[in-house]
């Protein structure tokens, strides 16, 4: 997952900063670290994708495109 994976998946499911922080069980600063681009540990953002996930997204490789998000159906 890329920064704005991140950024497009709150937006998709209207979460805050916080709400994310609190569904990944870390804190804020590190949602804003990883939107910002910066480096965190691969399990923490493990973490971050998999709260994002349970909460209705799906990530979209790089396809041509470019990688994305949407929003799972059911």
């Amino acid at each position: 997952m890329i920064a704005s994976q991140c950024r497009m998946a709150r937006a998709a499911l209207g979460l805050g900063v916080r709400e994310l922080a609190g569904l990944a069980k870390v804190s804020p600063n590190t949602i804003a670290r990883l939107e910002r681009g910066e480096d965190l540990r691969e399990r923490t953002v493990d973490d971050i994708r998999a709260a994002l996930e349970t909460a209705g997204v799906e990530f979209i490789p790089e396809n041509g495109g470019g990688p994305g998000v949407r929003l799972r159906k059911g």
